[in-house]
């Protein structure tokens, strides 16, 4: 069975690092979780950045979200929520997510949120997004850059590259997973 990583909100907000997130799940590397307060979460902050989106083309991605990876959503997690502590207890959902999916991982910017002494007793680590594609590149080099390839190659208005893939992902901060895609080109 692959690795389980639930992916925050903060992580599926930018479209280029959720559709790379994404495609690591579909191609095996690791078992996507998320819920559908996760997805709340992220729809409601690109909603309030982007107030003049289409509603219904963001009822659209939620909905190609969803039906992206087999056995993403999360349930029966909301009686874990009482019982687990953070130091923002609006992210316990996150947590209580990741114990009863038993992920190893939340995948989130936010580590600061996710203190190693809550998430230890849980068998869970917070690991940031780049130290996460990293490791997926390290593990699968060919199948990570492979599918960065499907993403820049289903850009159509315009049309994609690689290094346009490359370099939105440095945009979003993953100075590591952007050195090793460029050392794989």
């Amino acid at each position: 069975m692959a690795f389980v990583a639930v992916y925050d909100a903060d992580v599926l907000y930018p479209s280029v690092l959720r559709d790379v997130l994404i495609r690591v799940a579909q191609a095996g590397l690791v078992q996507a979780k998320w819920t559908g307060a996760i997805l709340d979460e992220t729809f409601r902050n690109v909603k309030a950045k982007n107030p003049a989106l289409d509603p219904l083309k963001l009822d659209r991605t939620r909905e190609l979200i969803m039906a992206s990876v087999p056995d993403c959503l999360v349930k029966g997690y909301e009686p874990l929520v009482p019982a687990l502590e953070l130091p923002d207890p609006d992210d316990r959902h996150v947590l209580a997510a990741a114990v009863r999916a038993k992920a190893q991982a939340i995948v989130t910017y936010n580590l600061k949120d996710f203190p190693e002494k809550f998430l230890s007793p849980w068998d869970v680590e917070a690991v940031h997004p780049d130290a996460f594609l990293e490791a997926q590149i390290d593990l699968a080099p060919a199948i990570v850059y492979g599918e960065i390839r499907r993403i820049a190659d289903s850009w159509k208005r315009p049309p994609g590259t690689v290094v346009d893939v490359i370099e939105r992902l440095e945009k979003s901060g993953l100075v590591a997973t952007v050195a090793a895609l460029r050392a794989l080109a």
